[in-house]
């Protein structure tokens, strides 16, 4: 059994308890993604197309994964709400019931979207070959998304049990799994097995999430007392779950319009620019996901100090996790930066795509600590449950920030900096109110 630590426990070293495995767990699913431009993009037919392709069925699987993955926040805020509360038996069996009906949907919008796929990428502007491997890639690797989510749910579920640790162990499982099978079915085996290239990629995806899956219920079912069989009558909770579900919902589709029209745009641009893109994207996504572990940490402790109404220490933890957040996003631009040009080359050969690319990533890395206090106040306010105000202020910013300056930046001819330039300001627009939102009505609470 999950044993739950000191409510006042507030120190670096049990944040980071939290924070990092958080951190390398939430990195998996762009890191399978990463992983397979990497493999890809370093094949020797059609490098530069297949990469392409690879971004585009990323960015729509991310915006898939993004929309319905939002169970894990919901349930990780009740639970851990419940835990502060003291009161966690009475909603053990809420996990399953937001299992089942997130898998369920999953299924549903695969057999809505596997007929249409070719229609589906020519809305990113894809064509020809990279059209044809968008539409290949993506009817393998669908299949996974409801492993995706099962996985993710079970995550939630230990999260608000303020536990990270074997939702990290699952995910370096997945990781390294997923590596294995890339460079065995992209490349081949001499012999034995004929490399497989981008359809190599994709089933490696999905095994590896299928595995993930099965890990994720064993562990749950082993280490903790939270059943995965279906109840009814459904639990009280279900509609306050339903209603986060739905607001995070309408969230995740503004913060997926963005990433649609960055993806567009740099399709329009012509290959070269979106393969610099995918790779400058992937980066951007495996930065804020490093980034996203003390978010992790800020939504697990943030419902359990909530459900204590213990609100002197959510003010203290507001202020250390804005504190360790920063100086990740330091660290992270500046790691990148020490390594620029090899990062560059680990993704692909193509001096077209390479100078493309040189030219926008010290973007990504500026915006790095300006991300950390975003993402934080998203993980902060998704433990209180004011998934309400998250939907409002992410709507403010994709439709009154982003869009409007990637028109205009687009329009004088700044191509892949009018992306980032406007991705920049979008993180500023999403993080200030947040943090004006919080100090307004947890100060006074003091």
């Amino acid at each position: 059994m999950i044993r739950i630590g000191p409510l006042s426990d507030l120190s670096f070293k049990n944040i980071n308890k939290l924070a990092i495995p958080a951190l390398i767990s939430g990195i998996s699913e762009p890191l399978l993604s990463l992983t397979d431009a990497a493999i890809v993009g370093n094949i020797s037919i059609n490098a530069t197309e297949s990469l392409a392709a690879v971004g585009i069925v990323s960015t729509f699987l991310s915006m898939l994964i993004w929309v319905l993955g939002q169970t894990r926040s919901a349930i990780s805020s009740i639970v851990s709400q419940y835990v502060g509360a003291n009161k966690i038996n009475q909603i053990k069996n809420l996990p399953a019931q937001a299992i089942f009906i997130i898998t369920s949907i999953s299924i549903l919008i695969i057999l809505l979207t596997y007929p249409f796929a070719r229609s589906i990428f020519k809305l990113y502007n894809a064509s020809d070959l990279i059209l044809d491997y968008s539409v290949l890639y993506y009817k393998i690797r669908v299949f996974g998304f409801p492993f995706t989510l099962f996985t993710i749910g079970v995550f939630g579920a230990f999260r608000g049990l303020q536990n990270t640790y074997y939702p990290m162990v699952i995910a370096i499982m997945g990781a390294l799994l997923n590596v294995f099978l890339d460079v065995i079915l992209v490349y081949g085996i001499d012999g034995a097995l004929d490399p497989m290239n981008i359809e190599g990629a994709a089933y490696a995806s999905v095994f590896s999430q299928f595995i993930m899956a099965l890990a994720s219920a064993f562990f749950l079912l082993k280490k903790t007392t939270i059943p995965l069989k279906i109840s009814f009558p459904f639990n009280h909770e279900i509609k306050r779950f339903i209603f986060m579900i739905l607001n995070l919902f309408v969230r995740t589709i503004a913060l997926n319009v963005t990433l649609y029209f960055a993806s567009a745009f740099a399709t329009s641009y012509g290959p070269e620019y979106i393969a610099a893109y995918t790779i400058a994207i992937n980066l951007w996504f495996l930065g804020a996901f490093v980034i996203d572990g003390y978010s992790s940490a800020g939504n697990i402790l943030s419902g359990k100090l909530f459900g204590a109404k213990s609100y002197n220490l959510l003010i203290k933890l507001s202020n250390q996790l804005i504190k360790y957040g920063i100086i990740i996003g330091i660290i992270t631009a500046g790691i990148g930066a020490a390594f620029y040009f090899p990062i560059g080359h680990i993704f692909t050969s193509d001096p077209k795509v390479l100078n493309v690319f040189y030219e926008v990533f010290w973007v990504v890395l500026v915006m790095q600590p300006l991300c950390a206090l975003a993402f934080i106040f998203d993980g902060i306010f998704k433990g209180l449950g004011k998934m309400k105000y998250l939907r409002n202020v992410l709507l403010f910013s994709t439709f009154l920030v982003f869009i409007p300056l990637l028109f205009w930046l687009d329009s004088i001819g700044l191509k892949l900096y009018a992306i980032f330039i406007a991705i920049t300001f979008w993180i500023i627009a999403r993080g200030i109110p947040l943090i004006i939102k919080f100090r307004q009505v947890f100060l006074p609470l003091v």
